[in-house]
């Protein structure tokens, strides 16, 4: 399945006297960076929603989500005073008063803005349920979120192969250009030394003819790059053709690409060739450019 790393999902619902709301947004990352926002007293639930995210098959992008739990009813919770914080808290609110000069308006409604004074008691087993809870709107946000990932990794898709198909031709054609283009340069060759030699009436040795075109056909072939290129091309829609994530597959395999997509620019001295090996380089950029957006 190819998945783009950008994509957005939600979620919400309400069930045991809870109204909750899951939100997942992610973007471009080279590895799996997953933070989660949750209310402070639903702290414990963080990695219980990262855990969830990796095994339901998140496995690169940078991955926010944000979890929203307001209780509309509640059952069996306390909310405690810490009594010895709010006591320190209140004497360095008046100190800060004292020392500044400040307008004395602590009350009730100024300590409790921190909540750092509270502590919430809640029964054990509420822990659990609170996860059964969560669960189910974190897997409908995680559809949603998937659902548009693989959405645009098929635009992705398509994109990607008809640049590879544009970077076959390309290579397909540079091999039909290089076609005899020993004899060219043998004839060449000897057509140079041939009008070089005349005035002095000396005729060209052939078997040097023949050892300086073996000498040029070795320096400027490029049958094995060609031929590597079509194993590259293949493995290609091969990757295309997994279940797996293939972003970092991808991503090795055009590196390969690109280094005989050089080979044959070292080779070749043809301007013509040497224009399409630059618009193979310009093709395969773009592509290693979109392969940044999968995972």
């Amino acid at each position: 399945m190819i998945r783009s790393m950008t994509a957005y999902g939600r979620a919400e619902a309400s069930a045991d006297g809870k109204d909750i709301l899951v939100e997942i947004k992610a973007v471009n990352n080279r590895y799996l960076d997953c933070s989660v926002k949750l209310p402070r007293m639903y702290g414990f639930l963080e990695e219980k929603i990262k855990t969830r995210i990796q095994n339901r098959g998140v496995s690169r992008g940078k991955v926010d989500v944000y979890v929203g739990i307001d209780v509309v009813e509640t059952i069996g919770t306390e909310v405690l005073l810490d009594r010895a914080y709010a006591e320190s808290y209140i004497n360095a609110l008046k100190a800060l008063r004292d020392e500044f000069g400040l307008e004395d308006d602590i009350s009730v409604m100024t300590v409790a803005a921190n909540r750092e004074i509270f502590n919430v008691k809640r029964p054990d087993e509420d822990l659990e349920r609170d996860w059964a809870v969560v669960m189910p709107v974190l897997d409908e946000a995680l559809d949603n979120f998937f659902a548009m990932r693989e959405a645009e990794g098929e635009n992705l898709k398509r994109d990607l192969l008809e640049k590879k198909t544009r970077i076959m031709e390309i290579a397909a054609e540079i091999g039909h250009m290089t076609e005899g283009r020993v004899d060219a340069y043998r004839a060449r060759l000897e057509a140079k030394l041939d009008q070089l030699l005349a005035d002095k009436g000396i005729a060209a040795d052939p078997a040097r003819v023949l050892t300086e075109c073996a000498i040029f056909a070795d320096r400027t072939a490029i049958d094995e790059e060609l031929v590597r290129l079509q194993s590259h091309f293949k493995a290609y829609d091969e990757i295309f053709a997994s279940s797996e994530p293939v972003g970092r597959k991808l991503d090795f395999l055009l590196q390969e690409i690109n280094r005989e997509t050089n080979t044959i620019g070292s080779k070749v001295s043809d301007a013509d060739i040497a224009h399409l090996v630059v618009d193979m380089k310009g093709e395969l950029e773009k592509i290693r450019e979109q392969i940044q957006n999968l995972e």
